[in-house]
């Protein structure tokens, strides 16, 4: 089975709403910033009936390089996890 473009979501939610292919990209894209403006500002965005995009803090480790096996120091850093909304889960499963 396989997955849907980026191109046919677009076409597709544009024939299912009305609005033009540009209007509805111009949608995803502003969505998108909007998205990722909210998560670096207050640490969390929830996407009705989706679920939500968290940020989280790793911690530094230590590693190991996959090719020689010496060990390095990884640091930490700031990265964005989604969680997937129980009404999604229970849709899916």
């Amino acid at each position: 089975m396989a997955r849907m473009t980026q191109t046919e979501i677009v076409s597709h939610m544009a024939d299912k709403t009305g609005l033009t292919k540009a209007q509805t990209k111009e949608f995803f894209n502003t969505f998108s910033a909007l998205a990722m403006k909210e998560t670096k500002k207050s640490g969390e965005f929830s996407v009705p009936g989706l679920g939500k995009l968290v940020k989280t803090r790793r911690k530094a480790r230590t590693g190991r390089n996959p090719a020689t096996g010496a060990p390095l120091k990884i640091p930490a850093k700031t990265t964005v996890k989604f969680r997937v909304g129980k009404a999604m889960k229970d849709s899916v499963a």
